[in-house]
């Protein structure tokens, strides 16, 4: 497991300062949280990769921006818009090819949208969208969200069911936590196809803080990822309201980085 960090932790700074910020504390690994339309033209990609490169660091994943317009452009009734938001998507896929990253995160669906979409129209368009950013060399990566359709272990694992091979998720335990889900069961939903954690920890009242910040038993989760044999990226992610400092940032991290070490794991298949 290799321990990285969203660039969205520092929002709203700008997304190229938050990279200058953030190895400059000695990350290497990142999510890159994109705001902006100019931020995926061609010129500011390639000053990005030549940054990341030029300092040791790898980009792993992209976040876009337009997460919460996915319900109304990829899964309402009308079939056309389907069509031309999943060709506005290969706009992210090209963008992580550029960088170097392999994966896209999708929220999916809100549901308080009101859709009528069936769960088998729903895995369709995935598949679809799946099929498209493979040809960009990358994975899509359905996030379980709270109140979205992927909160439910059920809707993921009946996901990984009707797409054994081309599913792929990426878990985020505040999202699990937020929505009342047992992470281990979302774990489990996932299986095999679990390929991106975003981790944080929660106080006793409910807030997203830094991992081991918090009350949430985090050495237990990381020994449950190891157990189901995950050995991909783990990504703090966070809110800039979660943390003071960049000390703390760098100390969190730290501690993360020697609780996975404690865990060997190998993907189980």
């Amino acid at each position: 497991m290799n321990i990285g960090i969203s660039t969205g932790c520092l929002y709203p700074e700008l997304t190229e300062n938050c990279i200058r910020i953030l190895t400059g504390q000695g990350f290497d690994r990142f999510e890159i949280f994109f705001n902006t339309f100019s931020e995926l033209e061609p010129d500011s990609l390639d000053r990005l990769r030549y940054y990341l490169d030029s300092h040791g660091a790898k980009a792993v994943s992209l976040h876009p921006f337009v997460s919460s317009f996915e319900s109304f452009l990829l899964f309402s009734a009308y079939e056309r818009r389907f069509i031309d938001g999943s060709k506005f998507y290969e706009m992210f896929y090209r963008a992580a090819s550029r960088i170097g990253a392999d994966k896209v995160v999708l929220h999916g669906l809100n549901t308080s949208y009101a859709s009528s979409l069936s769960d088998e129209e729903y895995f369709r368009r995935y598949s679809i969208m799946q099929e498209s950013a493979g040809r960009y060399g990358v994975k899509l990566l359905q996030e379980n969200v709270n109140i979205f359709r992927s909160s439910k272990p059920s809707f993921i694992a009946g996901m990984r069911e009707a797409l054994p091979d081309t599913a792929a998720f990426v878990l985020d335990l505040k999202q699990a936590l937020r929505a009342g889900t047992d992470p281990y069961e979302m774990i489990a939903a996932m299986g095999s196809r679990l390929r991106h954690v975003h981790i944080s920890d929660r106080t006793a009242d409910g807030q997203c803080v830094l991992p081991f910040c918090g009350e949430y038993d985090l050495e237990g989760f990381i020994s449950q990822l190891a157990s189901a044999g995950y050995d991909e990226d783990i990504i703090i992610e966070v809110y800039r309201t979660s943390f003071g400092s960049l000390a703390e940032l760098k100390d969190s991290y730290t501690r993360l980085e020697e609780t996975t070490k404690r865990y060997s794991c190998r993907r189980i298949n």
